[in-house]
Order: C-alpha cells, then sequence, then structure tokens
C-alpha cells in the first residue's frame, strides 16, 4: 500500500471560552460547529445557551461506555451514511495536550479507526500528528509551518521496521520497539519537500508545529 498525505495548517485560539465568545464574535460566527455532542459534564450553561441561540444542536449523550470524540465521531459517520458521499477528514484538535489518559485514548481510538477511516489526524498546540498504516506513504511538507523536529513512534505495536528518505536521519530496514530504537528528535529537511516512510505494522507520525504561526 502506497499513499500520499497533505495537512493543511490550522490555528486555534485557546483561554477562557467566555471571553472568547464575547471578545470574537466575528470569529465564532465564522467557524460554528455542526454539532455539539457529549455527556456535557463540563458544558458552561452560557456556552450552551450562546450555541443554542445560533441554531447549533447540542446534544447530550449519557453512555458511559463511550468518550465524547468516540460520540462526535459516530455521529459523523451516522452524517456521511446519510449524505452516501465520501468521508470527511477528520481533525481532533487538543487530542495529544492535557491529561495523559486522555492522550493515550486518543492514540488508542484513532489507532483502531485506520481500519475505517481514511484520513485522521490529531493536532495541539504543539504538534500535528497521524496513524501511518503499515505499507509505503509519502508526506508533503509545509516547512513554513512545521519543524524541525519530528518523530515516528511505535506505539501500540511490538515492533515494526522502518525505510525513510527526506529525513536529517534516515532509516534502512530498522527495526523500531520500546525496548529498543525509537526515532524522537529527529528533523525535517528544509530542502526536502517530501518525506517517505516505509512501515511494516502501524507507526505514529509527528511534527512540529513552528511556533510563529501559533501567535494568535
Amino acid at each position: 500500500m502506497s499513499r500520499s498525505w497533505s495537512l493543511p495548517f490550522l490555528t486555534s485560539h485557546q483561554g477562557d471560552e467566555k471571553q472568547d465568545i464575547e471578545g470574537s464574535q466575528d470569529l465564532h460566527k465564522n467557524y460554528l460547529p455542526d454539532l455539539i455532542k457529549g455527556d456535557l459534564d463540563s458544558l458552561r450553561d452560557d456556552v450552551r445557551v450562546y450555541y443554542e441561540t445560533t441554531g447549533i444542536p447540542v446534544v447530550q449523550d449519557h453512555d458511559q461506555d463511550s468518550t465524547d470524540l468516540m460520540k462526535c465521531v459516530e455521529a459523523l459517520t451516522e452524517k456521511e451514511r446519510i449524505e452516501g458521499g465520501d468521508q470527511y477528514d477528520i481533525i481532533i484538535l487538543g487530542g495529544l495536550s492535557g491529561r495523559l489518559d486522555q492522550t493515550v485514548h486518543t492514540l488508542s481510538y484513532l489507532h483502531k479507526l485506520r481500519k475505517t477511516r481514511h484520513r485522521v489526524f490529531a493536532v495541539s498546540d504543539e504538534n500535528a500528528a497521524w496513524l501511518l498504516d503499515e505499507g509505503e506513504h509519502h508526506i508533503n511538507i509545509d516547512h513554513d509551518a512545521f519543524g524541525p523536529t519530528c518523530g515516528l513512534l511505535p506505539v501500540g505495536i511490538d515492533y515494526t521496521i522502518l525505510s525513510t528518505s527526506g529525513l536529517r536521519w534516515n532509516l534502512t530496514d530498522t527495526k523500531s520497539h520500546f525496548d529498543g530504537m525509537v526515532s524522537t528528535s529527529n528533523h525535517l529537511v528544509p530542502s526536502e519537500p517530501v518525506v517517505t516512510i516505509q512501515t511494516s505494522k502501524p507507526l505514529w507520525w509527528t511534527m512540529e508545529l513552528r511556533a510563529k504561526n501559533l501567535e494568535s
């Protein structure tokens, strides 16, 4: 299997949500969600009222056997079924930061999703990452947005055999596992527009977001 990847650069503004709503009305109007779904145990009343008054469905789901992330992906899958078109790309904002157990859940869930979904990305303030299934992958790099560091992480597997091109420290038929070699703090090469990765098993690919692009 050979796949090509490109990820548009995204920015997000974090902070007190009430201040965001009051101070960035135009921004919120331009980026209204289609749906808010979850157990809603941490959703403030004023935030809920704001979105409900704009016509956004706010759906409370008390299922304790699924996380809010799982609930939202399920809702998107149902939307795709009704529309009968192609799958949407999924970009999860904040899935790699905060509580460690929630971060591990993101890694685990996306590992499972690789069997049914084609393009799922996780983006935090510092990183963009996604799971590469076994096979060959060609990743188009926007060096203005990403770098310099990157990593290839054998999470959820016993080991993988890796070969790469386009990195500062390339690998050739290298065994990667938690008890041995893990390629962290590798570097993207500015003169290389494409990184190629050949992996024998599913592998997490992560790139650093350049700090200048995170300024608001």
